[in-house]
C-alpha cells in the first residue's frame, strides 16, 4: 500500500510538473505578445547584427522571465501541494498577475522610458494618480475588464495542458522547443558582450528595453544616447569629436510674435561678494533657487548667450560669431558692455540696442547695477565655483514679481535664461531649447553638460556622471553626497530635453 500511494503520488506530481511545463510554453507565447510592445517604444536597429540581437534578446530573454517566474511559484507548489485542482488554479491566478504586471510595466515604459522598479516607484504612481484623475470610471473598467480577460485565458490554458499533457508529450516537441529559447538567450548574451566590447550603439542601446535584463551601466546608458565619448583612448581626434553628436552646436531658427512689454535686463557679473549680496538684498531683489553654472568663463558664456552645451573643442570656434537668434532679431535684443569686462567677444560691442525689450548687460564692477524704472531685473555671476565640480553653484539675484509667483525649482541653469530671455521678447526657438523658461518650466528633470561631465537635477537631487564613467549623488542645494544609487529613471526623463537630430542641423549656432 504504501509502494503505491508513493508511485501515485510521484505520477501526480510527474504529470503536474509536465503541465507546469506546457503551460508555461504557451504563456512564453502570450509574453512574446507583450515584449514585442517595448520594441514599439524605441527606435528599431539599423544593422542585421542589431536585429540579430533585437529577436534573440526578445525570445530568449521573455523565455527566461516565464521559466524563471514558473520555477519560483508553480514548481514549489506543485511538490509541496500536489493537488490538480489546486495547483492549476493557484497557477492560472499567478500568471493573471504577473501578465497584469507585465502590462503595466510595457505602459509605463511606452509613457516614462523606464520600467517599475524600486527607483522609480514615485514616477510610477504619479503616472497612475494621472490616469485615474482625468478618468477614474475608464481606468477601472480597462484593468477589470483586462485582468477579468487575461484570468479568463488562463484557466482555459490550465484545463487544455491538463487534458492534452499526454498528447502534447507525444508529440516530442518539448525539448527542441527548450533548446531554442536556451540557445536564443545564450545567443544574445554572446552578441552583447561582443556589442559592449566593441562599443556597438545599435546593440548597447537596447540594454534597458526588456524588464529585469542586465543592468546597463552609466557608460552603456550613455552610449545610447551619444553623450560620452564612445571610443576610449581613441588615437584620431576627429573620431572623438564624432563621438560626441550632443556636444556639437545646433543652429536655432526663431518664430516671433509682436509684443509689448517694459525691457528685461539680464545683468551678468564675475563675482559678487556678500557686500554685493548684502546690497542686492536690501534693494528688494530675492535669491534665485541654487543656480549652476560651468566653471570656465568661455564655457559659461556659450551656456549664457546660445543656450546649450558644447564640447570645449567647438567652443572658441562658437564664439567667433554671434548666435543665429541674436542676427535674426537684433531689433529686440541689447548688449551694453563694460570696457573692463575682458573676457568677452569682440562682436558683442557691436549690439547695442537702448529700446530693446530685452537688456544683457555685462558688468565688471557689480556696484555699477542700476536699478531698473520698470521691467524685472535678472542678476547673475558668470561662473559658478567648486573644488570638484566643472557645472558649479554661482549667485542669481531677480526682481520680478510673476518670477516670485512662480514656483521655482529646485536649481536653475544659465541654460535656463535663454529660453526665459526669449520668450519675454515673443520668440520660441525651434527646435526647442535643453534649458527651460524660468516662468513656465517644463516638467522634467534639469540636464547639463560641462566638459564631459554630465550633470542632471531633479528636486534637491544632483546626479554628477563623470568622463570616466563614475557618478556620485549630491544635495543640490546644500553641496553634500547622499546615500543615492544611480538613478536611471531620472536621467532618462532628463533626456527629453534633447534636441531631436538631424544630419542638417549639426552645425555651428552661427
Amino acid at each position: 500500500m504504501v509502494l503505491e500511494h508513493n508511485l501515485s503520488l510521484v505520477n501526480k506530481v510527474n504529470r503536474l510538473l509536465n503541465w507546469g511545463h506546457w503551460f508555461t510554453f504557451f504563456n512564453i507565447l502570450l509574453a512574446l505578445l507583450v515584449t514585442a510592445s517595448y520594441w514599439l517604444a524605441e527606435p528599431l536597429p539599423q544593422s542585421l547584427l542589431g536585429w540579430s540581437y533585437l529577436l534573440s534578446n526578445w525570445l530568449g530573454h521573455t523565455a527566461f522571465l516565464c521559466f524563471l517566474f514558473f520555477i519560483l511559484t508553480v514548481f514549489p507548489i506543485s511538490l509541496l501541494f500536489p493537488s490538480q485542482k489546486h495547483v492549476r488554479g493557484l497557477g492560472a491566478a499567478l500568471a493573471t498577475v504577473a501578465l497584469v504586471v507585465l502590462i503595466f510595466d510595457a505602459y509605463v515604459y511606452r509613457s516614462l522610458g523606464y520600467h517599475i522598479g524600486n527607483t522609480s516607484w514615485q514616477q510610477t504612481i504619479e503616472l497612475m494618480q494621472s490616469q485615474i484623475v482625468t478618468n477614474l470610471r475608464n481606468f477601472v473598467l480597462i484593468v477589470s475588464v483586462t485582468a477579468a480577460g487575461i484570468l479568463a485565458m488562463q484557466l482555459t490554458l490550465s484545463n487544455f495542458c491538463w487534458k492534452k499533457v499526454g498528447r502534447l508529450q507525444a508529440t516530442r516537441s518539448g525539448r527542441p522547443i527548450w533548446i531554442f529559447f536556451v540557445g536564443s538567450f545564450t545567443l544574445s548574451h554572446l552578441i552583447h558582450i561582443w556589442g559592449d566590447a566593441q562599443l556597438n550603439l545599435d546593440i548597447v542601446r537596447q540594454d534597458n528595453v526588456l524588464p529585469l535584463t542586465y543592468p546597463a551601466t552609466a557608460k552603456s546608458f550613455l552610449a545610447r544616447y551619444r553623450l560620452l565619448d564612445r571610443q576610449e583612448r581613441a588615437s584620431s581626434q576627429q573620431q572623438q569629436l564624432d563621438a560626441l553628436d550632443y556636444l556639437k552646436p545646433v543652429s536655432t531658427q526663431l518664430q516671433c510674435q509682436p509684443v509689448q512689454t517694459e525691457p528685461l535686463t539680464l545683468v551678468i557679473t564675475p563675482r559678487l561678494s556678500q557686500q554685493d549680496k548684502q546690497w542686492l538684498d536690501q534693494q528688494g531683489l530675492r535669491r534665485l533657487a541654487p543656480h549652476f553654472a560651468p566653471t570656465e568663463p568661455q564655457e559659461a558664456l556659450v551656456h549664457l548667450l546660445f543656450g546649450q552645451f558644447a564640447a570645449p573643442e567647438y567652443i572658441p570656434t562658437l564664439l567667433e560669431t554671434p548666435p543665429s537668434w541674436l542676427l535674426q532679431q537684433p531689433e529686440r535684443f541689447g548688449i551694453e558692455l563694460d570696457e573692463n569686462f575682458s573676457v568677452v567677444p569682440a562682436w558683442m560691442q557691436n549690439f547695442s540696442q537702448p529700446d530693446a525689450a530685452v537688456q544683457l548687460q555685462f558688468l565688471r564692477q557689480p556696484a555699477d547695477i542700476q536699478l531698473p524704472a520698470a521691467g524685472p531685473l535678472l542678476v547673475v555671476e558668470l561662473t559658478g565655483s567648486h573644488s570638484q565640480w566643472k557645472l558649479a553653484p554661482a549667485s542669481g539675484w531677480y526682481l520680478w514679481p510673476e518670477l516670485r509667483q512662480q514656483q521655482q525649482a529646485a536649481a536653475g541653469l544659465h541654460l535656463d535664461l535663454l529660453p526665459t530671455l526669449l520668450a519675454y521678447a515673443g520668440c520660441q526657438s525651434q527646435p526647442l531649447l535643453t534649458g527651460d523658461n524660468l516662468l513656465a518650466p517644463r516638467n522634467l528633470p534639469k540636464l547639463a553638460i560641462s566638459q564631459h561631465e554630465v550633470y542632471s537635477f531633479y528636486k534637491d537631487k544632483l546626479v554628477i556622471i563623470r568622463e570616466d564613467h563614475s557618478f556620485g549623488v549630491w544635495s543640490a542645494a546644500t553641496g553634500l553626497p547622499l546615500n543615492e544609487r544611480f538613478d536611471m529613471p531620472m536621467l532618462v526623463d532628463a533626456m527629453q530635453r534633447l534636441p531631436i537630430r538631424n544630419n542638417d542641423t549639426t552645425s555651428p549656432d552661427h
